[in-house]
């Protein structure tokens, strides 16, 4: 006789649930789609998109808090400096500090015409532009490793979508979203802050009769 699997939600206690459903909410908040605004072009490499210092900087202190960078090594290679950073950030779920790792370069500017090995042509002030510009690239470096948010898939041609993590797509089944739902409220305040959401967006959390998406965007 065949045996039924048990559902993923009776192996876990209430507490557990909740712990996945805050980590796949942080998940899908890493790994949602940048503003156009934020993504700027580099002329200077193909036009590859980018997402500027300040941004990452404004995003980190907006979704971590509290986060701080660490130079881990600082070396000349060629005619760049190269640095290695690690992000530490304290992750709002867990309440516990976490790292990524990133590396950048930045040119070392010599004089017009002169070789970019020749360091008696170094302009002056050049290490001192090119270093902080290094370690910019580096805090970026290890920011894009967090998600899409932070411009993990700016230039990739192929991206998947984290939209299915949610908590309560770990109970057998979702429930339905009526004008007598506790969350119906929530549901139709969200739709008048995000004009660009439809009810559909919801069948993440729900399910929703026709009749009653219609309520939703009456």
């Amino acid at each position: 006789m065949k045996k039924n699997l048990p559902v993923l939600a009776k192996l876990y206690n209430q507490e557990q649930i909740e712990k996945i459903g805050k980590d796949n909410d942080l998940n899908i908040i890493l790994n949602s789609d940048p503003q156009e605004k934020w993504i700027k072009s580099n002329p200077m490499a193909n036009g590859a998109k980018y997402i500027p210092i300040g941004i990452i900087e404004y995003l980190l202190t907006s979704i971590f808090i509290k986060w701080k960078v660490e130079i881990k090594k600082s070396e000349l290679i060629a005619n760049s400096v190269v640095i290695t950073v690690r992000l530490h950030y304290k992750d709002p779920v867990s309440d516990e500090w976490d790292w990524q790792d990133g590396v950048g370069a930045s040119p070392i500017q010599t004089d017009s015409g002169a070789l970019a090995t020749d360091f008696s042509k170094v302009k002056n002030f050049g290490i001192m532009m090119c270093a902080p510009a290094a370690e910019s690239f580096a805090i970026k470096d290890a920011a894009e490793k967090l998600g899409r948010l932070f411009g993990k898939d700016l230039n990739r041609k192929d991206t998947m979508t984290y939209e299915s993590l949610s908590r309560k797509k770990i109970v057998e089944e979702l429930p339905e979203l009526t004008p007598e739902s506790n969350d119906w409220a929530e549901v139709v305040e969200g739709l008048r802050d995000f004009p660009e959401r439809t009810p559909k967006y919801y069948e993440q959390w729900f399910v929703i009769s026709e009749e009653n998406k219609k309520l939703l965007i009456s």
